[in-house]
């Protein structure tokens, strides 16, 4: 937890300010937006294991005022769940650069996917008007708390209860969309729903490692593009969600040399380019004391492990370690490009990532099988 937050929300804003995430007209909205009010009375501390209940008001005021995500909703809001986080406040950092990323202007209309709190609609009603802002959210009472709140507040943006995948199609087109959620790829209905030179700011849900945000501006023809602007760790959409892969035969384990340390695997340029290269692959890892351990895992089963120092392990009918040293050597080859080296381009056909421009796109390499 920062500091900041023994300074309650002016704190929170100053250190934004100070760290270039606010711009002048930015830290004027959100001085007069505190976080607070947004976040229901049942809400959660994010652990790396676990969603730990706020129960004193101390608490929930110290975690509201630092640069911290806050969850407002466990198992899209079922009971006896498994107590997995499907809705949060994001890190205040996060909303900043991310409104920083959609640079609107005066004037603009704007779509927002993904209410949840009612937060980020509030701050962009108090830059643009209320009129000029447009929110879904797919959960009824996520999307009840946010109306009820923003009316509490005096703001009366446009809202709705649907799937954002599908935007606001009855009132398009818009200057900017923002997806509050991570995205497994950019539906094209956003894309149809912008002005020609609109911008799309929206976190993708990569299966590598970590997500990514991407920042797209429509040409007026069916077509978006843009580049990747760096990490980002959002709940994904619903209708995103990754679907569970089939059990892994672990009967069929080999070993495998590793010649690549895993800790090499876990920056976001890489996931970028090996999750291009095998798509449907995912890959988690845990750190270790000396090192890091990391899984990787498609969607038939097919699965490798490897921890730093030691041999890998492969499972299935592919040498699925060995495809992901490959990626990893063509991956230096190119020079170990950053994530704002690639870049992503949508068109009514699907969607393609491309390294430095956009003809320069990056294609699925082959399945490596076992040799009979």
């Amino acid at each position: 937890m920062t500091a900041a937050h023994l300074g309650g929300h002016a704190a929170l804003v100053e250190d934004l300010y100070g760290r270039g995430l606010l711009d002048d007209t930015w830290r004027t909205v959100w001085d007069v937006v505190p976080r607070a009010p947004f976040i229901p009375r049942l809400a959660w501390r994010q652990t790396p294991t676990t969603c730990e209940p706020l129960t004193t008001e101390a608490d929930r005021l110290a975690l509201v005022h630092a640069d911290e995500p806050v969850v407002i909703q466990l198992d899209d809001g079922k009971p006896d769940g498994p107590g997995i986080a499907t809705s949060s406040n994001s890190q205040p950092s996060m909303v900043a650069r991310m409104l920083r990323l959609l640079s609107v202007e005066d004037g603009h209309r704007v779509l927002e996917i993904g209410t949840a709190s009612g937060y980020v609609a509030a701050l962009l009603s108090r830059r643009l008007g209320d009129f000029a802002v447009f929110s879904v959210e797919v959960d009824p009472g996520l999307a009840h708390h946010a109306a009820a709140v923003l009316r509490a507040m005096g703001y009366r943006p446009n809202l709705a209860c649907s799937d954002g995948e599908w935007g606001w199609p009855d009132q398009a087109p818009f200057d900017r969309i923002l997806a509050t959620c991570a995205l497994r790829t950019i539906p094209h209905a956003l894309v149809q729903q912008l002005h020609p030179d609109g911008i799309l700011v929206a976190p993708m849900a990569r299966d590598f490692w970590s997500g990514a945000v991407v920042q797209l501006v429509a040409d007026g023809t069916g077509t978006a593009a843009g580049r990747f602007q760096g990490g980002a760790s959002y709940m994904p959409m619903r209708s995103h969600r990754a679907p569970t892969p089939l059990p892994v035969d672990t009967t069929t384990c080999r070993t495998a040399t590793a010649a690549v340390d895993p800790r090499e695997l876990l920056n976001l340029g890489f996931a970028l380019y090996a999750g291009t290269r095998l798509p449907r692959v995912r890959m988690v890892h845990a750190d270790q004391d000396d090192g890091a351990q990391v899984w990787l895992q498609d969607e038939d089963g097919c699965a490798a492990t490897a921890v730093t120092g030691e041999d890998a392990y492969e499972y299935g009918v592919r040498n699925l370690w060995q495809e992901v040293e490959r990626a990893h050597e063509e991956y230096v080859a190119l020079g170990s490009p950053e994530a704002r080296d690639f870049g992503l381009t949508v068109t009514a056909r699907g969607q393609q990532v491309w390294l430095h421009h956009p003809e320069r796109i990056i294609e699925p390499a082959p399945v490596s099988e076992p040799a009979m």
